[in-house]
Parts: C-alpha cells; sequence; structure tokens
C-alpha cells in the first residue's frame, strides 16, 4: 500500500499525461489500479475493483488491450486513501454540506481536490491507520464517503456524455499535511439516525437531545423521503405520549428546512397522531408560522464549476 503521499504526486506529474501512462505511473508508486470501461465508470474486469494490482505486467496488458480505460482505484485500506464525494444534482447541492461540515471541522485536512466531470468534488484523505472505514451515502446532503469496499475514477479519466465528452481533473492541492477524515462523525452531522428503540415515556435529562437529534434526523430528509420520515418522527413521539403541541413545535422547523409547507406539515403530523391513536392530535390551528427556507439548493447552472473556484460557505 502506497498511500496518500505517493497517488497525489502521480497526479501532479500525470496531468497532461495519456491514460495507460498514467495507470502505469501509479502502479508503479504502489497504487493498485484496474480498468474501467472508455468514458464511462464500470469496471472492465470480472471481479471489478478486487482485481486492483499494482503488477506492472498486468496494468501493461489491460490498458494494452484497452488502451482508452478509465482508471479505477480501490478505496480504504488497499490503497491507503478515502474519498468524500462531492455532488451537485437537483435536489441536493454538497457544496453546501461540504462547507457546513467543514465548518465544524468534518473535512479539514485533505490532501488534493480533484473536480469531477458532473461540476462535483473528491476529496482525498489519508485512511485512519489499521481502522477500516464502510463507505456510505447521505443522498440528501449530495456526499458519499468511499472507503473500505468502494473505488474511485481518477485523473485523468473522462466520462463520455451524449454531445460531450468531460474529464476528472486535479484542482488543488492543501499544501498542508493531511489528516484522515472521520467518517462516522461526517455520516452522523449529515444524515443523522434517530435509533429504533427511541421511546422517551417519562421526562428525562436525555428527553431533550432524543428529541433534537429526532428534529435533525427529519431536517435532513430529501424529495422523497420528507413526508414519510415527518410522519414516522410524528408517530414517534405521539407513542411516546409526547404532547402534540410539543411535537408540532420540535417537527415543523425541521420538516420546513428539508422543504415542506405549512399545511402539508401540519397534516402529516396530524395524520400520524391519528394512526396512533393518541388522545392528543392537534387541531388544524396548532401549527406555528413557518419561516423561508433556510438554506437554497444548487442549481445545474454552477454544475461545471471547477472545485477550486467553489467556496466552502
Amino acid at each position: 500500500m502506497a498511500g496518500l503521499a505517493s497517488f497525489t504526486q502521480v497526479l501532479i506529474d500525470t496531468r497532461e499525461a495519456e491514460l495507460p501512462v498514467a495507470a502505469s505511473q501509479l502502479a508503479a508508486a504502489g497504487v493498485p489500479v484496474f480498468p474501467c470501461v472508455p468514458g464511462a465508470k464500470r469496471p472492465l474486469t470480472e471481479h471489478g475493483f478486487h482485481d486492483a494490482s499494482t503488477d506492472p505486467s498486468q496494468v501493461e496488458r489491460w490498458w494494452g488491450r484497452w488502451p482508452e480505460a478509465n482508471i479505477g482505484v480501490p478505496t480504504g485500506q488497499a490503497s491507503g486513501l478515502v474519498v468524500v464525494d462531492v455532488d451537485v444534482h437537483s435536489e441536493a447541492d454538497g457544496y453546501r454540506w461540504f462547507g457546513r461540515a467543514n465548518r465544524a471541522g468534518l473535512t479539514i485536512g485533505w490532501d488534493v481536490l480533484v473536480s469531477t466531470p458532473s461540476g462535483g468534488m473528491h476529496a482525498y484523505h489519508p485512511v485512519t491507520p489499521g481502522e477500516q472505514q464502510r463507505s456510505w451515502q447521505a443522498a440528501a446532503a449530495g456526499i458519499d464517503f468511499r472507503g473500505d469496499g468502494g473505488y474511485i475514477i481518477v485523473p485523468p479519466s473522462v466520462v463520455q456524455y451524449e454531445d460531450s465528452v468531460a474529464s476528472y481533473r486535479l484542482a488543488r492541492i492543501a499544501g498542508t499535511p493531511p489528516r484522515p477524515v472521520d467518517a462516522s462523525g461526517l455520516r452522523e452531522f449529515l444524515d443523522p439516525r434517530p435509533s429504533p428503540a427511541f421511546r422517551p415515556t417519562t421526562r428525562a435529562p436525555g428527553r431533550e437531545a432524543d428529541v433534537s437529534r429526532l428534529a435533525s434526523w427529519v431536517a435532513a430528509r430529501g424529495e422523497g423521503e420528507r413526508n414519510r420520515g415527518l410522519f414516522w418522527a410524528a408517530c414517534r413521539l405521539a407513542e411516546s405520549n409526547v404532547p402534540a403541541g410539543d411535537a408540532v413545535e420540535v417537527l415543523s422547523a425541521a420538516a420546513s428546512q428539508a422543504g415542506l409547507g405549512q399545511r402539508e406539515i401540519a397534516a402529516t403530523i396530524r395524520s400520524a397522531y391519528r394512526t396512533t391513536g393518541s388522545e392528543n392530535t392537534p387541531g388544524r390551528e396548532a401549527a406555528p408560522s413557518v419561516g423561508p427556507e433556510p438554506f437554497v439548493r444548487g442549481d445545474r447552472s454552477s454544475a461545471g464549476r471547477s472545485a477550486q473556484g467553489r467556496s466552502l460557505e
């Protein structure tokens, strides 16, 4: 396992190189690689990233057979690097969430940023020695984590769209010593998950924290999950004998942040309390005034900007 430093140096050295040359140099530096479909991300080898190799003869055979193959690198302990994958699409602006996580100290310590063909960004970190960090997705935030059990496409690979070709490009080098990323802490920040055993029935010191955690989880739901998430959370509060007025107060702001309107929020909470048979079903007048959405989603017009030009707000 070569590690992140060797990988970064090869990225610098091969910015103008052809794909076979870049693949060979990565392998020579001890970074395992495997070929992917030209212009796409699907592996060409039978076992995908499990076939990744640093053997120069094997790499030469692969790219001799597929000279335009994209370069895949397994993430995690296999290569010594992990990636925070930032995406921008109609339902989430990963840059916004990356910025928030950065202010919380959860995405600092990257070594190199790579701009992706879709307008997103890959932030590379070293692995945490001796600790397995599995890959995961926080779809509502537009951020994935590529660790053990995953792989990444690296520069100078290209992706073919219907009428254009775009490449992965080295965008920024930190210039400071890199640090491992707290993958678990980052996931909890982006996609907090209440315990299935959430059943507070009495007012205890930890109850307020549990309710706050539930509200944070609702606020992070994306389209297609918002109503269902709010309904689930309201049912849990109703089952726990939380007064309906408290449920409305706690969940309305969170659901509004997720993108739901005031009437929809009130109707969903009422439905949850009726479904659970609660005697405290809130009336239509119970929902407080909900202000405008505090966060504005990114749009496709910004998708072409490079990672170097994006600010971490």
